[in-house]
């Protein structure tokens, strides 16, 4: 594995050069990541850029990334739904002051994928953006950047992010995690593993920008 200060100086030129920008952030970030926010921020201010996030403390949604380019299709703990599923309707936290479902008197429950009857409706419309513009990236200089995605949910980041490196021919890719960062035969000289912290590695590349 190449040394870490070479691999930031190898990411910061190529998200200078990159003409898109797929970024995927784990469970690592389903936490108190507000520094690690603002440094993603900064870096991808100027850049055709979207993120899908796995993360469902929705801290990314007080950040200062545009929440047009995020897709967060495990849900947010922020919104509320019925546990039963008796309506697709999601609210805000607050919107209902007694806390109860509307329709049926249920007490709500968060609208993640940790919900035995998980509604992905509120998260949908963005999923459509998020392909979309993932169809616009074919056989375009992509960077993509595995930020702290493990196995909770291979199919969102995981799998689909190894996918897209192996047949968009121009897409390097970076799978920076602590304990996942081991990438297939098939990907070699197409991706690097990165044994790192992903929310310091982010730190780290915006660094004296």
């Amino acid at each position: 594995m190449e040394n870490i200060n070479q691999i930031v100086e190898n990411v910061r030129k190529e998200m200078d050069s990159c003409e898109y920008l797929l970024i995927g952030l784990g469970n690592e970030w389903d936490q108190k990541a507000a520094k690690a926010y603002e440094a993603l921020a900064a870096l991808v201010d100027g850049k055709n850029y979207f993120i899908v996030t796995t993360a469902k403390d929705a801290g990314i949604f007080d950040s200062a990334l545009d929440v047009k380019r995020i897709t967060a299709p495990c849900g947010n703990l922020t919104w509320m739904q019925c546990p039963d599923a008796c309506t697709k309707d999601i609210w805000e936290a607050g919107e209902v002051p007694d806390g109860r479902c509307p329709h049926c008197g249920a007490e709500l429950v968060p609208n993640t994928i940790d919900c035995e009857n998980y509604i992905e409706e509120g998260y949908l419309p963005q999923w459509k953006a998020y392909q979309e513009w993932l169809a616009g990236t074919l056989h375009k200089n992509l960077l993509i950047l595995e930020l702290g995605v493990g196995f909770q949910t291979p199919t969102v980041i995981r799998w689909p992010f190894e996918k897209t490196a192996f047949f968009n021919q121009k897409a390097h890719m970076y799978r920076v995690n602590k304990t996942f960062y081991q990438i297939s035969e098939e990907l070699k000289g197409r991706a690097v593993p990165v044994e790192a912290d992903s929310l310091e590695f982010v730190c780290n590349l915006a660094a004296n920008r």
